[in-house]
């Protein structure tokens, strides 16, 4: 069937639709500037004039295409209510590309010596390389997304992804909340009664928005009558950066930087196809019927032109499309939200925004997405397999206290390196701690997807699995146990080193072995658990 045109671009539910995804993106650009800024020191002219616009800009063309997309949808069809696909920032990897990658390379380039701007600059063109890599992963992927999704079992990708959320988009902005608990805690308690216990509002205020004004009433009338301490800052003057994400070849000259960090990357690029085809199918259940190959390609090619123009956080089709859906959106909420982000990245209000709307006021919004990312992560995987989705959950734990570790305002670095290479009494538990937190999001995939084939009855297949898991030790994509996280030729470690290598290798081989010889009894193992 074909029909018409669409004649209308902005429904009923567009304004409610805009204004969820627009502080999802700005919440998320709000936690990166606060943490390269804030946290890790990196000069605010680097991160608000080189890598907003460009991140800004892979916002601005993936919902302007998915904007089109949408439309044809509507002409081919003969319809005036679809929805088009939501685009924003991926919060889980965008957060953890802040906290994991862009961060530390700072502090490590200052500790080689840099100057703050010359360190800054050199982190750009790192995260700018990083994002080349996953943008091309994604483009090559999204051709054979539906193998991955048939050989690695939903709980390791799910699992990861929570675990991902769980600590890095959940508990790390809690903090941050709970550092103005009168404007956080508030605002976070009006997101969680609207859009989890879906209490009603004054006026069906939207559940975002109406957390939105209250954390902003309170910071704003409190603040300057001195009742948050120093909770409360004065938002700096208003500044046009004009900045334009032109096409810049300097991301060439950050690729060998990258290489250490690639056990993120890689899979970073990895979920993000993974989630484009789950979210595609969500969409397509709800009644508006992507190719999912579009939707993959589209995401995909607007990462790649942020990488190329300047973007350091990996853009991402949101899972929220039937919640636009329902709430009344059709195409207008994305151009108009592809609109606003493009160009404030580009006329340097969006900036503004995020220095005049402090992350007490936009994390809510953050920890509700950690909220339904877990939630997802169970009610999609089969309950016999939530095990494994748990136990997905510790390298990320790991990983978290690694940062908190890696930060010279809590231990200086020297002490840290000190403390990790003591081995008088085995393999120190902070080394264990970093070793299990290098690598994260594989070890978590593959952790679960191993325990997944073990409650499906195949050892076999379980202990293949931990093999793999064996020969990434060995250079170091996981448990590497350098701090910086950073692959390695094992031979060329020094010895204590390549002792907790071996360590970490022969207890992935050790079980792998003992379930080989499990895989050989007669008979299937009993996937359903003993009661008890």
């Amino acid at each position: 069937m074909s029909g018409p045109l669409p004649r209308r671009w902005l429904g009923p539910g567009d304004l409610n639709g805009f204004l969820g995804l627009l502080v999802d993106n700005l919440s998320i650009m709000a936690f990166i500037a606060t943490a390269l800024v804030g946290v890790f020191g990196v000069p605010g002219e680097i991160v608000y004039g080189r890598m907003f616009p460009g991140t800004a800009l892979g916002v601005l063309l993936g919902n302007l295409a998915y904007t089109a997309m949408a439309r044809r949808l509507g002409r081919r069809e003969g319809r005036d209510d679809v929805t088009a696909m939501p685009l924003g920032l991926d919060a889980p990897t965008s957060i953890g590309i802040a906290l994991l990658v862009l961060g530390p390379a700072f502090l490590g380039y200052r500790q080689a010596g840099l100057d703050p701007q010359a360190a800054g600059l050199a982190t750009w063109r790192l995260g700018m390389a990083a994002l080349v890599v996953m943008g091309i992963l994604k483009c090559v992927l999204s051709f054979f997304g539906g193998w991955v999704q048939r050989h690695v079992p939903r709980a390791g990708l799910l699992g990861s992804i929570a675990g991902i959320a769980l600590v890095l988009m959940g508990f790390l902005p809690l903090l941050e909340i709970l550092k103005v608990p009168v404007v956080g805690f508030t605002g976070l308690g009006v997101v969680l009664y609207a859009l989890v216990a879906r209490g009603p509002l004054p006026w069906r205020l939207p559940g975002v928005l109406a957390a939105f004004l209250v954390a902003v009433a309170l910071y704003y009338t409190l603040g300057p009558a001195g009742w948050l301490g120093s909770g409360y800052h004065v938002p700096g003057p208003w500044q046009w950066r004009f900045a334009l994400p032109l096409p810049t070849l300097q991301w060439v000259a950050g690729l060998p930087a990258t290489v250490p960090y690639l056990p993120l990357l890689l899979p970073f690029g990895l979920l993000m196809v993974v989630g484009g085809i789950n979210v595609t199918e969500s969409a397509r259940a709800a009644g508006d019927n992507y190719r999912t190959r579009d939707i993959l390609l589209v995401e995909a090619l607007a990462t790649l032109v942020a990488g190329f123009c300047g973007g350091v956080a990996q853009t991402t089709p949101y899972i929220g499309q039937p919640s636009y859906k329902a709430m009344g959106a059709r195409t207008g909420y994305t151009l108009l939200v592809g609109l606003v982000v493009g160009l404030g990245g580009m006329l340097g209000y969006l900036s503004n925004l995020v220095e005049l709307l402090p992350l007490p006021v936009l994390a809510p919004i953050l920890v509700f997405v950690a909220i339904g990312i877990n939630t997802q992560a169970f009610e999609a995987t089969p309950s016999r397999h939530w095990p494994a989705v748990v136990l997905a959950f510790f390298p990320a734990i790991a990983r978290m206290l690694t940062i908190k570790l890696s930060d010279p305002a809590y231990v200086s670095p020297e002490h840290v390196a000190a403390l990790v290479a003591d081995f008088t009494h085995g393999i120190p538990e902070l080394a264990v701690i970093v070793a299990l937190g290098n690598g994260f999001i594989i070890t978590s995939m593959l952790w679960a997807s191993a325990m997944v084939a073990m409650i499906d009855g195949r050892s076999g297949r379980a202990a293949l699995i931990l093999l793999l898991g064996s020969v990434l030790t060995v250079f170091g994509v996981i448990h590497s146990v350098e701090l910086s996280g950073g692959i390695y030729l094992p031979w060329q470690l020094a010895s204590t080193a390549r002792a907790e290598v071996v360590q970490f290798a022969g207890g992935y081989l050790a079980l792998a072995l003992v379930l080989l010889v499990l895989s050989l009894q007669r008979g299937r193992m009993d996937p359903t658990p003993p009661a008890g």
